[in-house]
């Protein structure tokens, strides 16, 4: 893994940053209180499956073809001399993702990891499934660590199904943003590219759901694990594997400028210009940024824009900027326009030009031990409405809100991670 290009040291302490509030390690089983809770809509119902109360000894290393192109793929099974030749590795290859029979280049059966646990609820548009599945530790002879990932239901203006897969690229996260239930577990590792394409395999061939659109905004920082990242995406893209169009994918950041930068490079590049940027913005001011997202410490909300001025944009794409509504911390009408201000580069960013994006408004959903309650409908509403203002007259910016599922499930936006790992994480990367 490629370090940051800055130097961020001192704000990191063992994964985590100084400061935190810190909570205590429980298991799985407690980590899902939720699903015992009164559930605020009848619509709402929830399903535990668990493949073993024990958690495993060991957990097999995610098949090498899961981490590689076709090319790849053939090139070395040419170099082992495998039966068939580069033609016959190009139609194994094609059969692991169209057909979930996994083979390495020599054409030997891989084992794919199961899914360990999964945690349903029903809501209008369909079930969401929060999955889990072993991955190795960090070290020979530690115990598995988990991955999560979320399939969203979504139905479109067509009234079609679809689903949207939710990855995650480390186990843990070193950025510590306060009301992030994967920041308190802090980093345990990253995850190789074999293990984040193993999620789609999980979600396709274990779980049966056809995914439509990818995003990394499970557990982890992207951008702190951008070389896995990148790859992971050439595999999910190959035309000669799982296909997936470069447009459905989003990769979603805290701000890590370096990293933003880096991709933007990548994005440049022939085959990569659709792939969506999303900003985890969260904050109107930096004053509210460095209270709840200790990044913003090392690279301010002005430097971020900058890089934002910098990110290739094609077509018809937007910048995502999320926008998590805390209640008390950044609900305000002044937050509103503060928001928009940074967009449209106004107030405090007059003379810049403005940004290609639209808000996405996220209600808060409470983590483990989290201080802020969930906002209320009525205020939700409210702020979306102060973003809007004007913008018949080009004087708002386009926004909308995402509508929570899977938050008695501890699977909606910024509750992914199992607390009971804290105790097993690592000194920051890099």
């Amino acid at each position: 893994m490629t370090g940051p290009a800055v130097d961020l040291s001192r704000l990191f302490q063992r994964g985590g940053l100084r400061g935190l509030p810190t909570i205590r390690p429980r298991p799985w089983r407690l980590c899902i209180d939720a699903r015992r809770a009164p559930l605020k809509h009848d619509a709402e119902m929830i399903t535990l499956n668990t493949v073993s109360d024990r958690p495993a000894a060991s957990a097999p290393a995610a098949p090498g073809a899961l981490g590689m192109t076709a090319e790849e793929f053939a090139e070395a099974a040419v170099r082992v001399g495998a039966k068939g030749g580069r033609v016959g590795a190009l139609e194994r290859y094609r059969a692991v993702f169209e057909r979930g029979d996994v083979q390495d280049p020599s054409g030997a059966p891989a084992a794919v990891a199961g899914i360990q646990r999964t945690l349903t609820s029903e809501c209008a548009e369909g079930t969401t499934i929060k999955f889990t599945q072993l991955v190795r530790g960090r070290a020979e002879g530690d115990p598995p660590l988990e991955t999560e990932s979320v399939l969203i239901p979504m139905v479109g203006r067509k009234g079609r199904l679809t689903y949207t897969l939710c990855v995650s690229s480390q186990v843990g996260c070193a950025m510590g943003c306060t009301f992030c239930q994967t920041a308190q577990m802090g980093l345990i590792r990253s995850l190789e590219p074999a293990e984040i394409v193993q999620q789609w395999f999980a979600a396709t061939h274990l779980l049966g759901r056809k995914v439509s659109n990818l995003v990394f905004m499970g557990m982890g920082e992207p951008m702190d694990n951008l070389d896995a990242v990148m790859k992971a995406i050439e595999v999910l893209t190959d035309h000669r594997g799982i296909a997936l169009p470069m447009s459905k994918i989003v990769v979603s950041t805290v701000g890590r400028v370096d990293g933003i930068r880096r991709l933007g490079a990548r994005v440049r590049e022939h085959g990569w210009r659709r792939l969506n940027l999303a900003i985890s913005l969260n904050a109107p001011n930096d004053e509210v940024r460095r209270g709840i997202m200790p990044i913003n410490r090392a690279m301010p909300m002005g430097e971020l824009r900058r890089a934002l001025e910098e990110w290739p944009l094609y077509g018809g794409a937007k910048i995502c900027f999320e926008y998590v509504l805390i209640p008390g911390v950044n609900d305000r009408r002044e937050h509103a326009r503060e928001v928009v201000d940074f967009v449209l580069g106004r107030g405090a960013y007059e003379g810049r030009p403005p940004l290609k994006g639209m808000v996405n408004l996220i209600p808060y959903n409470p983590r483990e031990g989290s201080p802020w309650p969930a906002p209320e409908e009525a205020d939700v509403d409210l702020f979306l409405s102060w973003l809007l203002e004007g913008s018949e007259r080009g004087e708002g910016v386009y926004a909308k809100r995402r509508r929570t599922k899977g938050r008695e499930t501890m699977a909606a936006c910024g509750q992914l991670g199992n607390p009971a790992l804290r105790r097993r994480r690592t000194p920051r990367e890099g």
